[in-house]
């Protein structure tokens, strides 16, 4: 560790003051919440906040300095009247947030301060804590919808459960994907070459090929990747058990707490669940990540549904072209891809809960620019006659 003592000092004033800021926030809240489940919760976590700033009081006291609070008492009424009138779904919000910057702040100290054991360890513990403390305020505001924005309460708590229909989303987007390609691809290709059939059949056939190749690859290792994150974070969810038991079965307590169950209640469930250790990793994971290994995503049936329904798509602006030649192949091509357009973007609104003729228009908007834009430069770089 190679930092100044008045570094040192400025970046533990820093976190008590953080955790101070914290602890203040949840007891605001929990002043105002009329749901007792909710409020213990909010409570515990003020505790737990208190006694982060109180470690750093200590660690402020061996060097010699004291706390001291700068902010006015008029600053304080305004931070407590904030905190109990925007509505406890955004302050939990904004403390789901705060707490998340805390845990990354403690792991890239811990860095820092290399060399010394005591504030390794405690920066350790409390990005643990901070951690724990963002899945709980997720189960919090799950519980607690944003009357404003019912839509993304509903799509946040139901994200875990349709693992399964990811292949819509993928198929959807690779439509969307090689239609678009491959349209612009005969737009450009047609105005370079004054029409001629034999071009566009042939750049549109190999930009279908392209696009579905590039679509069902990039398909397969996001959801590898994702299935590699996934279990990476269920086996350090394990070790975390392994290491601190008693911390996790208080943690799943509280869990069970926030869906209803009294003190004593979750307690026993959670010690109850501990004793099969493969049923409370897997209860753990639900609960804190929102994880399960059912719900992994599927690398292969990822990239055959977004390079099928790729080449579905990028084939539409194709089919005149078989059958027709010259301006009423392009005409037709252009007539079909639009409407493609529009019916894809309408599609779309199975994922994106968004209004289907708005999101449909929109997509076809999209096509005429870029028909435009493509047909355009085709013409700029017309080939000779």
């Amino acid at each position: 560790m190679n930092l100044k003592r008045n570094e040192l000092v400025k970046i533990l004033h820093q976190n008590w003051l953080n955790e101070k800021k914290t602890a203040r926030a949840y007891r605001d809240i929990a002043e105002i919440e009329k749901n007792p489940h909710k409020k213990e919760i909010l409570l515990k976590l003020a505790e737990t906040e208190e006694k982060h700033a109180l470690k750093w009081e200590q660690e402020l006291k061996t060097l010699g300095q004291s706390c001291e609070e700068t902010d006015s008492k008029f600053k304080r009424i305004i931070e407590k009247w904030l905190n109990q009138n925007l509505g406890i779904w955004n302050v939990v919000r904004r403390m789901e947030n705060a707490e998340a910057k805390d845990e990354l702040r403690y792991l890239k100290q811990k860095e820092l301060f290399k060399g010394s054991a005591k504030l390794e360890q405690t920066l350790a513990e409390l990005a643990k804590d901070e951690k724990d403390h963002v899945s709980i305020l997720h189960n919090l505001i799950k519980k607690s919808p944003a009357p404003e924005n019912k839509i993304d309460t509903i799509l946040t708590r139901e994200k875990w459960h349709g693992k399964g229909g990811n292949w819509i989303t993928d198929s959807i987007y690779g439509i969307n994907d090689g239609l678009g390609a491959v349209f612009g691809i005969v737009s450009g290709v047609a105005g370079a070459t004054e029409n001629q059939t034999h071009y566009i059949l042939i750049s549109g056939l190999a930009g279908m090929i392209a696009s579905s190749l590039s679509m069902g690859a990039g398909a397969y290792l996001a959801a590898k990747s994702q299935k590699e994150v996934y279990e990476a974070e269920i086996a350090r969810e394990k070790r975390e058990i392994e290491e601190n038991p008693q911390e996790e079965i208080e943690e799943m307590a509280l869990f069970y707490q926030l869906q209803g169950f009294n003190e004593e209640e979750s307690k026993w469930i959670a010690e109850k669940l501990y004793q099969k250790p493969e049923h409370f990793l897997s209860a753990m994971v639900s609960s804190e990540l929102g994880l399960s290994q059912a719900t992994f995503p599927k690398p292969w049936n990822a990239c055959l549904s977004a390079a099928i329904s790729t080449v579905l798509g990028a084939f539409i602006p194709l089919v005149p072209f078989f059958f027709l030649s010259g301006m009423y192949a392009i005409s037709f091509s252009f007539f079909i891809s639009l409407v493609a357009h529009f019916l894809v973007g309408a599609a779309k609104t199975l994922v994106t809960a968004r209004n289907w003729f708005f999101s449909g228009l929109e997509m076809t908007v999209v096509g005429v620019i870029e028909a435009v834009v493509t047909y355009s430069l085709g013409l700029l770089f017309r080939l000779p006659s």
